[in-house]
């Protein structure tokens, strides 16, 4: 090793900066420049232009370079390829189509036409099967088809067979062919819906026409029942899906019929509809004319409404007048409403311009609302034990849905009409509800008073009047009531709400309310309101029921007010936050506060009220973590934690950020990524406080950033993470040498260098478990960067931290057939290199580097040679391991090559090669590299051609008789 005989390449950095830096030239007016805008020419029209050719197209990208991808796509474009193939291949797609398909986008285009102002059944559906539910047992009589054949009667000579099979086929359905089922749960009555739905499927699939039919007319019948009345609009919405595929499958049907060859236009006529599609259409409506009771060929007749475009023209305008006459022969009034409703929901589909009969439904549902108070009715209530109350909500589905179709882009007048009839009937209130549910914000909330007005005058024993409030309040969240109003509306409404006895409607119907009081009034109005809240649910803990509610109070307080000085100004805020006992809804609270402050808050803030405010919302997300905490979700409460710390600031007030900063190291002691983040804060800190003082501190400053390391130095060991723990070390230490704080980062240094050997082998990456060496050599290198302008103490002798380094290095249990040790050592040469120039790569203001205390004092450059003496023989040492006979395999002999080329070119670049031994040690591992073939000549070319290049400079002429013994070898 001793033969080696290091001696560093001494170097001029700023003259070597010098000639690195490229020549500066004019370029003139017109040339080429990188940022000149280019003119890009179509690649079709310059591969057409002839040679020679002086059109525009090759004359404009004359002076611009070629474009690399451009030539390497040879003037095609591939996704400009794929386009053109699938615009070809379309037409095949679309006749290819099948019926299903079809269906599907005409009802997309039905919807369309309506108007996308409309709000289809569909988004109803799910709110109404999960409002109307029931414990009760339902029965239901399912469809089993008929085995039993039947003699021709003696009369039938005169009938067609035809006819007469299509009548005895349905008769069939009368004469045994169900079988009913009792005391099912309602979830078990959907299931056998479903299943009566999927049969439809299936029959109709099978070509068993009149089996589908037969299930279709069975399920009607069961809208008759009113037997369970709580679970009727349910029961609704579960059969008339079964309505709606059946005749989406016939009119599907119907359609395939005209589709062949060519598929029929949406736009189609009567006379575009061959015949044999016209008498399948015939054929259907004379089985459906066939059925005996009104309610299922009332209903299977609508089903199939839309069939009629295929007969005529006004077959349509003239069908569903005649079916809303039908209607006034169902004798109970809440199967009539859902009747009218579904002719409604057809009649918006089929024929949205056709309002004469929508209209004609309404003003019969208001002619035959006097029922509803009928003896017949009550005694029906009074078997069921059912309120009234209670009994009146269910119609709310239907009314609601006539009323919105009806509103549906309707003149005012029209509106006007409809609300001075409602008047005029007798316990309106529910017609009042479904009226501000159905009509347009606009116009409710333009006559918000007069709504104020019928409510009042409603009698409060049929419908309570603080849903009527609540709709009201649901409208003027959609849309403002005239601003001298509204004043006036909020407290009509509030001292009805507030009378309210029941904790669950009160909450239910304030919530609505606070929307509207937030957005037209200041914090004053909304803190009345949180107070009530609180009057109102705080006995008997009735909060405990109502969590939902009191959630969405505080998401539209916040929306509403996103200027936290204002927020926690509000003295009931957060009293109403105390209101969330359960662990669960006060953490997600918290964070949705928080969420809001974070996307809110601009400025930073040192507002006292805020800070407190947000210190006991984050102190409440902090102290729910517990053993049983998922990862996902500490991180989470931590981003959001992190993010108000960020937010924080005392300006000048040094000494009170800081105070903060101790503060919440108490607080949030169990979040690892806070406290990290709590560090930056203070490093930063002491970073503003140098940047203030222009790097000259003050005795008062001087103490200061010094309690900023401190405090550095106390909450990194409380760290988890072993690499956290490295890099916060190594970042505190710069931050103090930064503040001339020597001892303090000597401490973190130190300490950084003590904990290596708790570093484990592998470490958990987003949850997989990968080798530690690379996050090692990375801190290692850093560290080693660092190292160049951290003077030596004087109590511990010289280079004591590199060397105490190296001696850890050493220690350390790497992994096996690993090579990280030496790369270490490879990398301590440049900084021992860069340890012996007179004047250093990089310093720090106001800090005497090694350069300044040794000034070049040869004991101190002989004890870098020695060390690199050492170094280079523990390299050299590996490398002839890698080379016996015993251990020698491909994978070794790489591994050799590797090591002796990174070897070589930190020789080469910090090594005084004019040392004869030197520069053979620098052949030598040249050759070694490449004795195996394991080098890319690529890199080895470049190599070579540096060399050369270097060579030609006066101080480095040497290197060109090592260059010439520098030779590449082939691969083989």
């Amino acid at each position: 090793m001793a033969a080696v005989q290091w001696r560093s390449r001494g170097r001029s950095y700023e003259a070597e900066l010098q000639k690195c830096r490229p020549e500066a030239a004019l370029v003139e007016f017109g040339d080429y420049h990188p940022i000149k805008p280019i003119m890009v020419t179509d690649t079709k029209t310059r591969r057409g232009t002839r040679k020679g050719s002086t059109s525009s197209s090759s004359s404009s990208s004359s002076s611009v370079p070629p474009d690399p991808l451009s030539s390497m796509m040879d003037g095609t474009d591939p996704l400009s390829m794929f386009a053109a193939a699938s615009a070809s291949e379309t037409p095949a797609i679309s006749h290819s189509a099948s019926a299903g398909d079809l269906g599907r986008k005409r009802r997309e285009k039905d919807e369309e036409a309506v108007g996308p102002d409309f709000e289809p059944w569909s988004s109803k559906r799910g709110d109404i099967l999960a409002r109307f539910t029931t414990t009760e047992k339902l029965s239901i009589n399912l469809f089993m088809g008929s085995d039993r054949g039947k003699a021709p009667s003696p009369g039938a000579s005169a009938v067609s067979e035809k006819v007469r099979t299509r009548l005895e086929e349905l008769d069939d359905l009368e004469e045994g062919s169900q079988r009913e089922l009792l005391n099912l749960s309602q979830q078990d009555y959907a299931n056998r819906i479903e299943e009566l739905n999927q049969s439809l499927k299936e029959a109709w699939a099978s070509d068993q026409k009149v089996k589908a039919l037969k299930i279709v007319i069975q399920c009607s019948k069961l809208l008759s029942d009113t037997s369970v009345i709580q679970f009727y609009p349910s029961k609704f919405v579960l059969i008339t899906d079964i309505l709606d595929t059946f005749g989406q499958l016939v009119y599907d049907r119907i359609w395939s019929m005209c589709s062949d060859p060519q598929p029929l236009p949406d736009s189609f006529t009567v006379e575009d509809v061959n015949d044999t599609a016209k008498e399948t259409c015939l054929n259907w409506f004379f089985k459906i004319a066939s059925i005996r009771e009104l309610l299922p060929r009332l209903y299977v007749e609508a089903a199939i409404l839309k069939c009629n475009r295929f007969l005529n023209k006004s077959g349509i305008q003239e069908t569903l007048p005649r079916l809303t006459a039908m209607v006034r022969g169902i004798g109970d009034p809440l199967v009539a409403a859902y009747t009218r409703a579904y002719l409604c929901r057809v009649g918006m589909e089929v024929a949205p311009h056709l309002k004469d009969s929508l209209n004609r439904n309404f003003f019969d549902l208001l002619g035959t609302f006097r029922q509803i108070s009928g003896e017949s009715v009550r005694k029906q209530l009074v078997m069921q034990r059912v309120e009234v109350p209670e009994y009146l909500t269910l119609y709310s589905p239907a009314i609601s849905w006539i009323l919105q179709c009806i509103a549906h882009r309707a003149p005012d007048p029209l509106l006007t009409e409809m609300m001075e009839r409602c008047k005029k009937v007798g316990n309106n209130a529910l017609l009042l509800n479904s009226v501000m549910r159905a009509f347009r914000p606009e116009f409710v909330a333009a006559r918000a008073t007069d709504f104020i007005g019928m409510i009042k005058d409603c009698d409060e024993a049929g419908f309570p009047k603080h849903l009527l409030f609540g709709s009201l309040g649901r409208t003027l969240a959609c849309a403002d009531p005239p601003e001298s109003e509204r004043l006036t509306i909020l407290n009509e409404a509030w001292k009805v709400i507030t009378k309210v006895r029941s904790p669950q409607d009160y909450v239910n119907c304030a919530e609505i309310w606070v929307e509207f009081t937030c957005r037209h009034f200041t914090k004053r109005e909304v803190n009345t309101i949180l107070a009530d809240i609180i009057k109102h649910m705080t006995p008997d803990r009735a909060f405990e029921d109502a969590y939902p509610q009191l959630q969405s109070v505080i998401t539209k307080v916040l929306t509403c007010f996103q200027d936290f000085s204002v927020l926690f100004a509000m003295e009931r805020f957060l009293p109403f936050l105390d209101m969330f006992q359960k662990d669960s809804v006060r953490v997600e609270v918290c964070r949705s506060i928080m969420e809001v402050f974070i996307k809110h808050q601009v400025d930073l803030t040192r507002d006292p009220v805020i800070l407190n405010a947000m210190l006991h919302i984050c102190k409440t997300m902090h102290d729910s973590v517990n053993a049983l905490t998922l990862e996902d979700e500490k991180r989470s409460l931590a981003l959001l934690i992190i993010g108000f710390i960020r937010m924080v600031s005392f300006g000048r007030d040094f000494e009170q950020q800081l105070s903060f900063c101790v503060e919440a190291r108490a607080t949030f002691c169990n979040l690892e990524p806070v406290l990290v983040q709590l560090i930056h804060t203070v490093n930063q800190l002491a970073m503003e406080t140098r940047r203030v003082m222009r790097g000259s501190h003050s005795r008062k400053t001087a103490a200061f950033v010094r309690a900023c390391a401190a405090y550095s130095f106390i909450t990194i060991p409380s760290l988890s993470s072993i690499f956290s723990r490295l890099s916060l070390y190594l970042l505190s230490g710069q931050v103090a040498l930064a503040n001339q704080c020597l001892s303090q980062a000597d401490a973190f240094l130190k300490a950084a260098v003590s904990i290596l050997p708790e570093v484990p082998r592998s470490i958990s990456v987003d949850g997989k478990l990968r080798s530690s060496e690379s996050f090692l050599l990375d801190f290692i290198n850093n560290f080693l960067a660092m190292l160049l302008v951290v003077p030596d103490h004087p109590e511990h002798g010289v280079l004591y931290l590199v060397r105490g380094l190296l001696n850890v290095v050493q220690d350390y249990t790497w992994e096996d057939n690993s090579d990280a040790k030496v790369r270490v050592y490879i990398s301590a040469l440049p900084l021992l290199a860069a340890m012996s120039q007179e004047t250093y790569l990089y310093s720090v203001p106001k800090v005497d580097s090694n350069e300044t205390l040794y000034g070049g004092d040869p004991k101190f450059l002989s004890e870098i040679n020695k060390l690199c003496e050492t170094l280079i023989g523990q390299i050299l040492d590996h490398l002839k391991i890698l080379g016996r006979d015993e251990v020698r395999t491909e994978q070794n002999a790489r591994r050799q090559g590797t090591v002796a080329l990174s070897l070589f070119a930190v020789l080469l670049a910090h090594g005084d090669l004019r040392n004869n031994k030197l520069s053979q040690l620098t052949i030598n591992l040249w050759n070694l590299s490449h004795k195996h073939g394991c080098c890319e000549t690529r890199i080895s070319v470049r190599t070579l051609e540096s060399i050369k290049h270097q060579a030609q400079q006066p101080d480095m002429a040497h290197l060109s008789d090592t260059v010439q013994r520098l030779t590449l070898q082939s691969r083989t």
